[in-house]
């Protein structure tokens, strides 16, 4: 699937409803640029594609995924490609050094005021072998 170009960054005020990621390589120590992600909804078992984009040079991507009135409650889920991204760090001219092929996270997103921030922040950390991810802030 192609990655769409990314918008103008949006900034948004501190207390505004968005969700965001930040990948870090730790095998590498350094930001995971360049990895791909899918934003789906998730509605009675059904996923629904809302959009591709990729990390930039921060490991972040250069706008929210979702932000203000697209932040609705329910179920969602990032695909990131993490073995696309180990491919192609490596020069990909052989076997794919990366024991992982893509990381699915999934989560909740709460009704606003029942205890839920306003902000939603899904770190992930990844090496060839292994991950871990948090609600961060």
């Amino acid at each position: 699937m192609a990655v769409a170009p990314q918008a103008d960054p949006i900034v948004a005020p501190p207390d505004a409803a968005r969700l965001t990621t930040h990948v870090l390589d730790t095998s590498a120590g350094r930001p995971a640029a360049g990895l791909t992600l899918h934003l789906h909804r998730i509605e009675g078992g059904a996923a629904t594609h809302l959009k591709t984009v990729a990390t930039n040079a921060d490991g972040r991507c250069d706008a929210p995924l979702l932000a203000g009135s697209e932040m609705l409650p329910g179920t969602y889920e990032i695909t990131f490609e993490v073995g696309a991204y180990f491919a192609a760090a490596a020069g990909g001219d052989h076997e794919p050094p990366s024991f992982l092929d893509t990381v699915p996270v999934r989560f909740r997103i709460a009704p606003l005021g029942s205890g839920s921030p306003a902000h939603l922040h899904v770190p992930l950390l990844i090496s060839p072998y292994g991950y871990s991810t948090y609600r961060g802030s």
